[in-house]
């Protein structure tokens, strides 16, 4: 009884939360949208923000973001996600970064000097974050502008 009651709760909390909590998966995120900028060097070099993929029935989660060289990269390692899944079946994505929404296309990175150039900047965030160039297969993805 007490644990339907706390995933009740948790249910509730991540609904009202417009988008995901925590780990648990939200729907759709709401914010100000702006273009994307010419370059991401402006949000850092990484951190946290919400990606929304599958845009016929919104699918949020919090993701890492690494920026290399003012490209902006979200990473699931060598795990096909969810989220990646839906990426696979539509490109489309929705970021909100600090209250505000960017409306984008993700492009799975398979180039390996990509991957490298990626990983050195990955790794460099913290000694618990595994180099992707010692995956047999990863998902990495750079956010560009949408393609009308």
């Amino acid at each position: 009884m007490a644990s339907r009651i706390v995933t009740s709760l948790l249910a509730l909390l991540a609904a009202a939360c417009n988008g995901p909590f925590g780990l648990l998966p939200g729907g759709k995120l709401d914010g100000e949208i702006r273009p994307a900028p010419a370059t991401w060097d402006r949000v850092g070099k990484s951190g946290q923000m919400q990606l929304e993929s599958r845009p016929g029935d919104p699918y949020s989660v919090n993701v890492n973001f690494t920026v290399i060289d003012g490209d902006l990269y979200v990473n699931a390692g060598d795990t096909r996600t969810e989220w990646v899944k839906h990426i696979e079946a539509d490109p489309r994505v929705r970021l909100r970064i600090d209250g505000v929404l960017y409306e984008l296309q993700a492009v799975r990175v398979t180039d390996p000097a990509e991957i490298a150039r990626f990983g050195e900047g990955w790794t460099q965030q913290s000694m618990f974050l595994r180099d992707p160039t010692q995956f047999e297969e990863v998902w990495i993805y750079r956010m560009v502008p949408r393609q009308v």
